[in-house]
């Protein structure tokens, strides 16, 4: 296992008492979507649950399927505006990930969708059950993980998902719950078809 140059893992950038707060708002105000979605016509089951808050005018697809937009809560609001300001940094969306338990996972992929520019800044926050962050490039064997307690901020900077690909894998051991907020910047529509003509 090796350490990424790319990523930066900062702990505790909520304290015990706020993570179980923000958790427990998060896990019960969500509103929670059906995690169904559709590739190329068929029908697959995520497994996760996940929703998407992203400023007006703003759209972002998954896979080719497009995710339905939601408008800010006030505590997402509220969690990206200490984000931000903490990485001097502007974010337009997030996408918002719940683990059930072990059994709900992400597998190996990269964030470059074309919505989210040539060099996406993406900050990851972790909140509830503790779960591993694998990641491993794409070109040689270098591979390693990271322990994403409650509470943790990781920063994945530009180049990220141009040399690493990531997961949150399977782990029968986990029985709580965890809920993950990636803030990315998604460049606006208009600009993303008027790049391919």
């Amino acid at each position: 296992m090796e350490c990424c140059p790319e990523l930066e893992s900062i702990a505790d950038f909520y304290d015990a008492a706020e993570c179980e707060r923000i958790y427990s708002r998060l896990l019960n105000e969500q509103n929670w979507p059906d995690n169904r979605y559709v590739v190329s016509g068929r029908q697959f089951i995520l497994p996760r649950l996940q929703t998407w808050h992203a400023d007006p005018g703003i759209r972002y697809s998954y896979k080719n399927n497009l995710l339905e937009t939601r408008a800010w809560t006030p505590l997402l609001s509220d969690i990206r505006a200490k984000v931000e300001s903490f990485l001097n940094y502007s974010f337009n969306s997030v996408l918002v990930n719940l683990y059930r338990n072990g059994a709900d996972y992400v597998g190996w992929h990269a964030d470059n969708e074309r919505e989210l520019g040539e060099k996406p800044f993406i900050a990851s926050l972790t909140f509830g059950a503790e779960r591993q962050f694998e990641f491993r490039h794409k070109k040689s064997s270098a591979s390693g993980r990271i322990s994403l307690q409650s509470g943790t901020l990781l920063i994945m900077q530009p180049n990220f998902q141009h040399h690493w690909l990531h997961s949150v894998p399977l782990d029968t051991g986990v029985t709580e719950g965890r809920i993950n907020l990636t803030f990315r910047k998604v460049v606006p529509v208009d600009s993303v078809f008027s790049e391919s003509f």
